[in-house]
């Protein structure tokens, strides 16, 4: 597992325990709100984050913090690859293999993930290095 991956997989450990719900139909929206001792009235009590997901408007700070901190967390680990041959490496090879880049030499998919957009990548050398490093060992991999 690379150092990307081991980052990636504790945050997202760190974001399942947060208490969330997801509701896609009323009886989910009932189940979640009974959970977190509400009615399906108490509406007043809860937010939403998106994509059918929701956070008791209590845990607002707690949540915007864990975001916050999470993607700090993520940016420092970018920052302290001075060349892009380590983290940064290990970041888009890992994201090249999740969105099948072997398939279609589509990075758009890869830069969305990683929050990057191609003229970012191409203005940071450490960022063009790493992506260049792993394209190449990614599709040795694939092809061996």
């Amino acid at each position: 597992m690379n150092a990307y991956q081991l980052l990636k997989n504790r945050q997202q450990k760190e974001f399942n325990a947060f208490p969330l719900g997801a509701a896609f139909s009323k009886e989910q929206f009932a189940e979640m709100m009974q959970k977190w001792g509400l009615t399906e009235n108490d509406t007043d009590k809860i937010i939403s984050i998106g994509y059918g997901c929701f956070i008791r408007k209590s845990d607002r700070e707690r949540f915007d913090e864990m975001n916050a901190r999470l993607n700090k967390e993520m940016q420092d680990a970018i920052a302290a690859d001075k060349t892009g041959d380590g983290f940064i490496c290990d970041m888009f090879y890992y994201e090249l293999a999740n969105h099948e880049y072997c398939i279609t030499y589509d990075l758009e998919e890869t830069f969305d993930a990683l929050g990057l957009t191609e003229t970012q990548v191409n203005a940071d050398k450490r960022l063009l290095r790493g992506l260049e490093k792993a394209r190449k060992k990614y599709l040795k991999n694939y092809n061996d």
